[in-house]
């Protein structure tokens, strides 16, 4: 690590904005969170309709909403998530309910809700528990805070949404009774496909020496890298060693014998396996040795005992962003209620959804949030006349609306905001029909003021820190390779502890990627210290690739070394 880091030099980049808008490919479960949405939202909303109360069914959604969360993670993971998803839920309402019983100022209710979506964009970004990260529940108390309320009346409202809340923890649980070990296979079947988009390039850019082939080389790694971490931490998400969660993580092992050795990988082999996981049939089984899977999987045991990194540790580094919420949705909400518009809360939730890692994606997410918005109200005005033909016909709009949003939303935040714009504005006529034109006009204002005032608050409040966060990073990934090369250098290494430091330089590499590129977007910092970080991530990856080297000479045969070995067609 010689490069000594470039003088301080204040830097500006390019702000895109039509790659903003590009379309990317579905998601492989679009469709479980819109199903997912509808199951949880329409028992509650039907009920109400029977009832004649949906002028209650905004305080139902507040729970049923919880349903979109925690699609990606383990059911075990995912049954606590969904529980604190809720509870998170329910305190962000209680808050709102309460604060709106107490006082009709509008100015203290921007304030409260600029201070709460701080908090929610906090907590989210720490636990990770996107998407839909923090603006379901921002929109949810933010609206809140502006509906009629008295403190007797609250502790019905926070009960129907706690109600809801169970009901939707249990529609984001049904699916394990069907395809238990789901989100686990999926995380390695996306693993396995990643490291065998990588080891494919890797043979064309042997062939092809250009700088282009490189950089498709690197980002190829680094995408493969990322999966196979991911995949990792969703397997160690629970603990429990059951056989189908050993034999995958046994597969992730074959694909880090891949990624450090892709010369010798075999991409058909893994893609084979990648399409059998994720099919219903058992997990597809290598033809490891017993003791090769001993010491592999004692390594899984080592980090599944290591103690959990503390939630403070998380949200120290997130300070920039949480000061831009609070900064850009209070002056949001402020600048709405000088224009008059009868609901700041949407400028409000349109200054909360912007912020992302850095300016770049920010600003990417400022405009897919203004094309959504417009194209979406002019769906809404398509389909008011229907919507306001009968009660029935509103809650059934708002159904399909929701589908929409979950179904399209991963292609593009933009094309599902169309769908999320009508949902919106429909879900305020639950209590009363309201006309078309005005509240139109009242979004478009919002959703502009929202966006602006966004922006120049996340300009505002710059992220200096960024490039700290590299040299700390910097120094996790050089820590965790001494440690790796230090064990290398025993001559009989303990069982299992070349796996354990093998996934922590990998965490640490996939870590440093991706402060790297946060910091990359971020604008007026330091220079980036990008030699340091390049003969970081090559002698990370040397030392990877000489891990796996290690391993592989102590568990395998010499009659194959290939990644993965052959199944003949054996399967449990």
């Amino acid at each position: 690590m010689s490069s000594a880091t470039p003088a301080p030099t204040p830097r500006v980049r390019r702000l895109p904005l039509t790659g903003a808008l590009r379309l990317g490919r579905p998601s492989d479960i679009w469709f479980k969170p819109a199903l997912s949405a509808v199951a949880s939202v329409a028992p509650p909303n039907l009920t109400l309709l029977a009832l004649g109360r949906l002028d209650l069914a905004m305080y139902t959604m507040a729970g049923s909403l919880c349903a979109l969360y925690a699609h990606n993670k383990p059911y075990a993971a995912r049954a606590r998530a969904l529980v604190w998803v809720v509870l998170g839920m329910i305190a962000g309402l209680a808050v709102a309910l309460v604060t709106a019983s107490l006082t009709t100022n509008a100015v203290v209710l921007v304030t409260v809700g600029a201070a709460l979506a701080a908090v929610q964009k906090g907590l989210c970004d720490a636990t990770r528990i996107g998407p839909p990260g923090n603006v379901v529940l921002t929109f949810i108390s933010s609206a809140s805070l502006f509906a009629p309320q008295t403190l007797g009346q609250v502790p019905g409202h926070l009960a129907l949404a706690a109600a809801a809340g169970v009901w939707a923890w249990l529609v984001g649980m049904a699916p394990a009774l069907v395809r238990p070990y789901g989100p686990e296979r999926r995380a390695t079947a996306q693993a396995l496909n990643a490291v065998a988009a990588y080891a494919a390039v890797h043979g064309t850019g042997r062939s092809h020496a250009r700088a282009r082939a490189v950089d498709d080389l690197s980002r190829a790694r680094a995408a493969a890298a990322a999966a196979v971490h991911a995949a990792w931490q969703s397997l160690l998400a629970t603990g429990t060693p059951t056989p189908p969660r050993r034999a995958l993580e046994h597969l992730l092992v074959r694909a880090e014998v891949a990624l450090a050795a892709p010369a010798d990988a075999d991409p058909e082999l893994l893609r084979t396996w990648a399409r059998e996981l994720r099919g219903r049939g058992p997990v597809p089984q290598t033809d490891a040795p017993a003791g090769a899977v001993a010491d592999e999987l004692l390594g899984v045991d080592a980090e599944l005992a290591a103690p959990a990194r503390p939630l403070w540790t998380r949200l120290g580094p997130l300070t920039p962003l949480v000061l831009r919420t609070a900064l850009g949705c209070a002056l949001a909400g402020y600048a709405s209620l000088a224009l008059g518009v009868g609901r700041p809360y949407w400028a409000l939730v349109t200054a909360a959804s912007l912020y992302q890692a850095n300016i770049t994606l920010t600003w990417g997410r400022g405009v897919q949030r203004v094309v959504g918005n417009l194209a979406g109200v002019l769906v809404f005005a398509a389909v008011a006349p229907l919507a306001h033909a009968h009660p029935a016909a509103l809650v059934l709009c708002c159904l399909a609306f929701n589908f929409g949003a979950e179904a399209l939303i991963g292609r593009n935040y933009w094309l599902g905001s169309v769908c999320v714009t009508p949902m919106a504005l429909l879900i305020t006529e639950f209590a009363r029909t309201q006309q078309p034109g005005e509240l139109i006009t009242e979004r478009i204002v919002d959703t502009l003021v929202g966006a602006l005032v966004g922006l120049v608050a996340a300009f505002a409040v710059t992220n200096r820190r960024a490039t700290d966060r590299i040299e700390e990073a910097l120094t996790a990934v050089e820590r965790a390779r001494e440690r790796a090369a230090r064990l290398l250098a025993e001559q009989a290494p303990a069982r299992g502890s070349l796996d354990s430091v093998h996934r922590a330089l990998a965490a640490a590499l996939v870590e440093l990627r991706a402060t790297v590129d946060a910091a990359s977007g971020e604008w007026w910092q330091r220079a980036l210290p990008q030699e340091r970080v390049v003969l970081a991530e090559q002698s990370g990856h040397r030392t990877l690739a000489a891990t796996v080297r290690r391993r592989e000479s102590h568990s395998w045969p010499t009659g194959d070394r290939r990644t993965g070995g052959k199944t003949e067609g054996v399967r449990g």
